[in-house]
């Protein structure tokens, strides 16, 4: 059968068109989210009020709300608390990856601290209200906060903060830009020891040579310690680990030196550009595997009765918890193996580097009936994907008779020597006697 070449023809373009629309729209039928029009969010409205004893208490309420990217005067899609993002110099898809279904979104008010100062776009107002737009990514690849400007069409009677929000209703629509972004694509890291990871931080403000600082700061065990500062109105900076040069274009990652057990912690990468406070926290946690190890080869010989040390040695592992376990199954029987409970432990050892070690050993006296049996230690670590497993299959024989029968008869020729050699002077020995 010819099939006509137009029919080729079609085909081929349909094919393209096929694969085309794969690609835009992602294999799992995701969009990319520069065309997602709106996402559904959570917004944490909260309830402010001073109590008996002069203390301000917060009560959080949360509400369906809508995230909804668009230009000033568009309607709201949805019939809910809707925060239209319109066009601003910071533009908050740009730094999103994945899809709508791959994005927890969560917006929150923002209080500037009594703070008040006119936002140095065109546009602003000194009475604008702020809220904070946090989009996390499910599989942890990164947490972007926005801070998204509000102008009420008139102010609000007097000062707008915690004590005294403007109201929202349910099916309000807030027009807002995004005035700054703050976010990190290393929202947690974990690392062997002796690396040098970089802990991602960027920023953007929609507008030009803010009056931005810069800090980094490392808290544990309930310590903060600085590392380093930058502010861009003096110039200055203190401590290392960030390129400098690099902040002028948003870049505040940090370089941590080799790392070592004091590297462990929460890094916070925070940005202030007056009324406005942006931080990430990025805990950091080391880890290492165990290296595993058994006293014995593949397969253990040994005569019945015989005493056998045997020792599991999990080396060089970090953080301290690991468990190490031994098994025995005969052969071919059951998979599921018997716990041995005759299993003693050493103590942690702990290394100059911050690793530890632990043994776990016990004394095999085998019989007969041992023999065949498959030992196995199990290792298993947070470090692990899965446990890791060593072993070894017993050989149980019974001693040697033929060494027993050389014995034997090496004892009775001895003593027939012996007795062919004394037995003639004991008897030369009483003739002598009888004589005298």
């Amino acid at each position: 059968m010819i099939v006509p070449r137009t029919r080729i023809h079609n085909m081929f373009w349909t094919f393209c068109g096929f694969i085309l629309a794969l690609v835009c729209l992602g294999v799992n039928g995701s969009q990319p989210l520069r065309d997602v029009q709106w996402l559904p969010c959570q917004f944490v409205d909260e309830k402010v009020h001073i109590n008996e004893e002069g203390h301000a208490e917060t009560k959080y309420i949360h509400r369906e709300s809508v995230l909804q990217f668009g230009k000033d005067g568009d309607s709201a899609l949805h019939p809910a608390i809707t925060f239209l993002v319109t066009g601003s110099k910071v533009d908050m898809g740009r730094y999103l990856e994945g899809s709508e279904d791959t994005l927890q979104c969560e917006i929150r008010r923002y209080s500037t601290g009594g703070i008040v100062m006119r936002w140095p776009v065109a546009g602003a107002q000194e009475y604008d209200v702020w809220f904070t737009c946090t989009l996390r990514h499910t599989q942890g690849l990164f947490v972007i906060t926005s801070f998204l400007r509000h102008t009420p069409a008139a102010p609000v009677q007097g000062q707008v903060d915690f004590l005294q929000w403007m109201s929202v209703s349910d099916r309000d629509l807030l027009t807002t830009s995004a005035a700054m972004v703050v976010l990190t694509r290393t929202p947690s890291v974990e690392v062997g020891f002796l690396k040098e990871p970089e802990l991602h931080c960027q920023f953007a403000v929609d507008h030009k040579l803010p009056n931005a600082t810069v800090e980094w700061r490392l808290q544990r065990h309930g310590e903060r310690t600085k590392l380093f500062s930058y502010s861009s109105r003096t110039g200055k900076s203190e401590g290392r680990g960030v390129t400098v040069k690099t902040i002028a274009g948003g870049n505040a990652s940090f370089k941590l030196e080799p790392t070592r057990k004091h590297s462990e912690g929460t890094y916070v990468c925070s940005v202030m550009v007056p009324p406005l406070f942006g931080s990430h926290d990025i805990p950091l946690s080391l880890s290492e595997q165990p290296r595993v190890s058994l006293n014995v080869g593949s397969t253990l010989s040994m005569v019945v009765d015989q005493d056998q040390k045997l020792i599991c040695e999990a080396e060089n592992y970090y953080p301290l918890d690991v468990n190490i376990e031994w098994y025995r199954e005969p052969h071919g029987g059951s998979p599921t193996p018997l716990f041995l409970k005759n299993v003693l432990y050493s103590s942690h050892r702990i290394h100059q580097d911050g690793t530890y070690s632990l043994s776990a050993f016990f004394y095999l006296q085998p019989g007969l009936e041992d023999s065949g049996y498959k030992y196995t230690c199990r290792v298993s670590h947070k470090s692990l994907l899965t446990p890791v497993r060593k072993s070894f299959y017993l050989v149980v024989t019974e001693p040697d008779s033929t060494m027993w029968y050389i014995a034997v008869f090496g004892f009775i020729i001895a003593m027939l020597v012996i007795l062919c050699y004394m037995l003639p002077q004991f008897l030369a020995g009483r003739r002598s006697k009888k004589m005298f």
